[in-house]
């Protein structure tokens, strides 16, 4: 993600790309959820329940188990649409300083190359994590061989990436039918649209959720069910590099933004699993929440609509209150976070396996090897784009 000064048209649409000096806080925004993204997917190896490429048994920490469980699926319920959010933000002025046909064939060398080395190679390093896993977990008895190459390549992580190289493809779509281009400065919409908004994208979520249940993988995106916020939020975004509404965005739009999502958290989120407020059993009514429907899934829904929008405008607000000025560290995590997200899912494997002796709880031991393997995965993003040719798609 290249920091050079550059003049105030020339800005970014993926995680790679730099914007404006105006905007370093969305670098710095975008490089904490990448972190966020890397710590999320270590807090699966020690708990959690959901499928990932190693685990660490045995489970016998069922307190940690849970609220790892619970940060997971906080996470989930916004860090991505936040990621699409960022990415429609900067895809018009991309668009337009390119034009359509330079623009797809940028997208497809800084988004496409990198999905096909992670489905290729990456993914399959990976998969060797199953391997290392005891015998009595897995039922595997032997090792990995050539044979098993074909069941070990996939999309994992980088699904984020073919989804958004989609939503590119289907924005040069729509620029090249519509007329107009540049920016026209609007005030950002009031809190009836952003209310509006949010109850729209809790209803399309639950109704989507009868089709697609949380939790189902389909053709490779685990979280397609997601798809209404992914989609709502890349159109925003596009719509906030028109009407120029982050620096519109005030205070108190992020301040009530952070109150939502604090209520959705202490009295939806709890009540889509217990049918309580403030009583958060997750593990006992997971299920329910996850669509088909219910009035759990409805309850899940409002919970994850209100708890993205608001806490998207709550960090929008707060990164450009207290870091929107560049410096060494922001602009070496900004440049390299893009190539973080890319190779950051081995580096967790393997870290995992390397650190298994040490005997913690499943909270404490998160923490710890979120800390070591965090900055190890920087490192190697560092290393990796020092080859001739790499930096300019990572």
């Amino acid at each position: 993600m290249s920091l050079r000064t550059t003049t105030r048209e020339e800005v970014a649409v993926d995680l790679r790309d730099a914007d404006t000096s105006r905007l370093h806080y969305i670098d710095h925004l975008r490089a904490a959820l990448v972190m966020l993204v890397v710590v999320h997917h270590i807090a699966l190896v020690y708990g959690a329940g959901a499928p990932f490429y190693y685990v660490e048994p045995p489970f016998t920490d069922p307190t940690g188990f849970r609220w790892l469980l619970v940060f997971v699926l906080a996470n989930q319920g916004w860090f991505m649409g936040a990621f699409f959010l960022l990415a429609g933000y900067f895809t018009p002025g991309a668009v337009d300083r390119k034009g359509s046909g330079a623009f797809l064939r940028d997208r497809l060398m800084r988004l496409g190359i990198p999905v096909l080395v992670y489905v290729f190679l990456l993914n399959p390093l990976a998969e060797l994590g199953v391997w290392l896993m005891p015998t009595e977990l897995t039922g595997l008895t032997g090792s990995a061989s050539w044979s098993d190459y074909s069941d070990m390549i996939g999309l994992g992580p980088l699904w984020f990436v073919a989804m958004l190289l989609i939503f590119s493809f289907g924005y040069a779509g729509y620029k090249s039918l519509a007329a107009g281009s540049g920016r026209s400065p609007a005030p950002m919409p009031g809190y009836a649209w952003i209310a509006a908004f949010t109850v729209a994208l809790a209803a399309v979520s639950y109704g989507w959720r009868m089709i697609v249940p949380l939790g189902e993988s389909v053709w490779q995106f685990p979280t397609l069910a997601y798809l209404p916020q992914y989609l709502s939020f890349f159109v925003v975004g596009a719509l906030a590099y028109r009407r120029d509404w982050l620096t519109t965005l005030t205070a108190g739009k992020g301040a009530i933004g952070a109150l939502l999502a604090a209520a959705a958290a202490v009295l939806l989120f709890p009540l889509a699993f217990s049918g309580e407020m403030f009583s958060v059993e997750v593990t006992e009514a997971l299920e329910n929440a996850m669509g088909d429907g219910t009035w759990q899934s409805a309850a899940y829904a409002a919970w994850d609509s209100s708890f993205a929008v608001g806490l998207v405008l709550g960090l929008i607000v707060a990164f450009r209150a207290v870091a929107r000025r560049r410096n060494v560290v922001g602009s070496f995590l900004a440049e390299h976070s893009y190539a973080v997200y890319v190779l950051h899912i081995p580096v967790v494997v393997f870290g995992a396996y390397l650190l298994r002796s040490i005997d913690m709880t499943a909270i404490a031991k998160t923490a710890l090897v979120s800390a070591i393997v965090v900055p190890v995965c920087f490192v190697a993003a560092f290393l990796v784009r020092k080859f001739p040719g790499v930096s300019r798609v990572l």
